[in-house]
């Protein structure tokens, strides 16, 4: 196929500027990228057509040797044209699949690493009371760590300097490559893909921005919040590595277990013991809960198990006020050491009340022969 003007190719005047060059030539790659027309030759040709013609146009020096002696001006005459070193075509195409892919970063689509590396994510384990998750509470922790270096403010760089620009790659931290049709790019292998390179080292830190040691911080823990909750605080963790950014601090939250409360979810739930006696004439009792002693009616009979509720005795919802219950269960005691007297007052109830003294009672007794006949 005959080859045709390059101007011809990209749609515009042979004045055009360089923006709008590149905007010609944005337009028709959108238009004909292989990945947009699958198994579709002729866009394929399209496509390489137009990106050979803006190589060539988007750099001044091949620009003027087209324009003076057309195709063999720019060895674009024969098959097999290499397109070179064009920072400006790296730089479209970084623009095209970004909208292609959904890649863009920033302006024109360019995403630069920066020369830091980002800093480690720290994990702290911040153990609470169960009376502590009534309220919103502060907490104050102290988290050894990596910390910006005060000489530098972490840069890196001795005070006073500043990095230099990638020779290699000239502060665009990318290395492009040919592989047949497309450009590869990698990080350039001196500056780690930074663009920057720092000469006069800080000695505070000896370059790495960050030295070590310790922070005291303050941590909200919410009311209501559940064991084993994380809780994360970005930019707390360790400072990043030559001036990268800092990482994240996440604090899990562990209640520790309380001796007479068991939690379900917002209630609370206790044991409480009471005389057999007590169970059996009814009474008054103090109850013990997360904020001090309240007094619980028992009734007469009250049997083993039997359990009360304390409304609002509970825990909050994680970011909630009404409060859960306190759930009371009785277990009525029975003593184990009797003295004479104790004995025959108790055989004498048995014999008022018509029962044998006998682990075996008559209701259990009943049941069963309901049971089985």
């Amino acid at each position: 196929m005959a080859k045709r003007d390059y101007y011809e190719v990209l749609g515009v005047e042979r004045g055009v500027d360089a923006e709008g060059l590149k905007k010609a030539y944005r337009a028709l790659a959108l238009q004909y990228h292989p990945d947009r027309n699958p198994d579709d030759p002729v866009a394929e040709e399209k496509f390489k057509e137009a990106s050979e013609a803006y190589a060539v146009l988007s750099d001044p020096d091949k620009r003027r040797a087209y324009e003076r002696f057309g195709f063999e001006g720019v060895g674009t005459g024969q098959p097999g044209f290499d397109m070179g070193d064009f920072g400006a075509f790296g730089d479209v195409l970084n623009d095209l699949f970004g909208d292609l892919f959904g890649a863009r970063g920033g302006a024109g689509g360019r995403q630069r690493r920066g020369r830091g590396r980002r800093g480690a994510d720290l994990r702290y384990t911040l153990e609470v009371e169960l009376h502590d998750l009534l309220a919103v509470r502060e907490e104050t922790i102290t988290i050894p760590k990596m910390r910006p270096c005060a000489t530098c403010n972490g840069s890196g760089a001795k005070p006073g300097t500043r990095p230099d620009t990638c020779s290699r790659c000239r502060g665009s931290g990318q290395l492009m490559f040919q592989q047949g049709f497309f450009r590869i790019s990698r990080p350039c292998d001196q500056c780690g893909g930074a663009g920057e390179v720092v000469k006069e080292r800080c000695g505070g830190c000896r370059g790495a921005g960050r030295i070590e040691g310790e922070q005291t911080l303050s941590v909200k823990i919410p009311a209501g919040i559940e064991h084993g909750t994380r809780l994360r605080l970005a930019g707390e963790g360790e400072a990043g590595i030559e001036g990268g950014p800092p990482g994240d601090l996440y604090v899990d939250v562990a209640v520790r277990p309380h001796p007479l409360f068991a939690r379900d979810g917002t209630d609370i739930h206790i044991q409480v013991p009471i005389p057999f006696v007590q169970a059996a004439l009814g009474g008054e009792i103090e109850v013990p809960t997360l904020e001090g002693r309240v007094p619980l009616r028992i009734p007469e009979g009250t049997q083993s198990g039997k359990t009360f509720h304390l409304p609002g005795k509970g825990l909050p919802p994680l970011g909630g006020r009404a409060r859960g219950d306190q759930v009371v269960q009785i277990f009525v005691e029975v003593p184990t050491k009797l003295t004479e007297r104790q004995r025959e007052l108790l055989q004498n109830f048995a014999s008022e009340s018509g029962t044998d003294v006998s682990p075996v009672t008559r209701g259990f007794i009943e049941k069963l022969r309901d049971l089985f006949g």
